[in-house]
């Protein structure tokens, strides 16, 4: 799982090797991270533990400031207008970078062209859980029961245009089923519903949903993922389970405003590789459901046009607008 992040860090490495010219100093003072949701969530969560390990590598303090709104356009907007210093830095989730330009037509900035990739920092399992009174244990017995009580079975998301929202619409086309989508302002509401069998299922990020699949409040049925996860190697993923080319995986990246220096690029990439190889921290990511990337910056850039292109696509067929 690391030997792309190894081989990554060779790559920054041997781009390191010139002198930096004007850029040398780099950085100077503190460096701004803009987290575009609420304190809490899994992006702030990655967000305040890659600040806290960046600081003693770059020499520097990087303070997380959370700039919320719009699913994530806000903050992504405060840094695409910033100045292009390597001073603010965003913490990019897949949401509001390749799912968003496809629902907002009024966006401010464009993820891709207005935005610098450094590095994917994570690629997170989503999980698909159901209240315990649902009667279902695996994914077909789910599948099963939604068939029978058509338009009946809800499942709740973050908001319409999320991850969430449009995994559950990709199961119903994938299954031929008929879930009712119930859109929330974030997945705390959501989670708070579906304890309380308000709603009867969720797909979304593994982190706020494992600690109760752990206590048994909530069930989890499979993984839309490529690859079982490390922190629930009993479950299986969707294909495992019977539904074939169903992979809805979430991540994370660091992203600066265009024009940044390339100099202060690499410099930012080799610090996220060497924070993502440091054991503590692949620990720490694996028991919140996540696997560390670090790929270099273009191919950070062809993942957010390949995924952009695919999402894009999926909101064209489920057709899917903002309400």
């Amino acid at each position: 799982m690391f030997k792309q992040i190894i081989a990554s860090s060779l790559i920054a490495t041997a781009s390191l090797a010139a002198p930096l010219t004007a850029h040398a100093a780099y950085p100077e003072h503190p460096i701004k991270l803009i987290v575009p949701f609420s304190p809490g969530g899994s992006t702030d969560i990655l967000g305040r533990l890659l600040a806290k390990a960046l600081q003693p590598i770059l020499g520097q303090t990087v303070v997380v400031e959370n700039k919320v709104g719009a699913a994530g356009n806000i903050g992504g907007a405060a840094v695409a207008q910033a100045k292009p210093d390597g001073y603010t830095l965003l913490l990019a989730a897949a949401g509001p970078t390749v799912i968003n330009p496809s629902l907002y037509k009024d966006m401010s900035f464009s993820p891709i062209k207005d935005l610098a990739p450094i590095t994917a920092l994570t690629r997170e399992h989503n999980m698909m859980v159901v209240n315990p009174e649902v009667p279902a244990n695996t994914l077909q017995e789910f599948i099963a029961y939604a068939k029978k009580h058509p338009g009946t079975i809800s499942y709740g998301s973050p908001g319409t245009g999320t991850p969430g929202h449009l995994a559950g619409q990709l199961l119903n086309q994938k299954a031929g089923i008929d879930m009712l989508h119930v859109p929330y302002k974030g997945t705390g509401p959501a989670i708070t519903d579906l304890l309380a069998n308000r709603i009867n299922a969720m797909i979304d990020n593994m982190p706020p949903l494992l600690p109760h699949v752990k206590s048994g409040q909530l069930r989890a049925l499979a993984l839309p993922s490529a690859s079982r996860a490390e922190a629930v190697p009993e479950l299986p993923t969707f294909e495992e389970a019977g539904v074939d080319d169903y992979v809805v995986m979430a991540w994370k990246g660091l992203m600066a405003p265009k024009d940044t220096p390339p100099e202060i690029i690499q410099k930012l990439h080799a610090a996220c590789v060497e924070v993502l190889n440091q054991p503590d921290i692949q620990e720490r990511l694996t028991q919140l459901g996540a696997e560390p990337e670090g790929n270099t910056p273009e191919a950070f850039g062809e993942q957010i046009r390949n995924e952009t292109a695919w999402w894009a696509d999926l909101i064209k067929q489920t057709n899917t607008t903002l309400q």
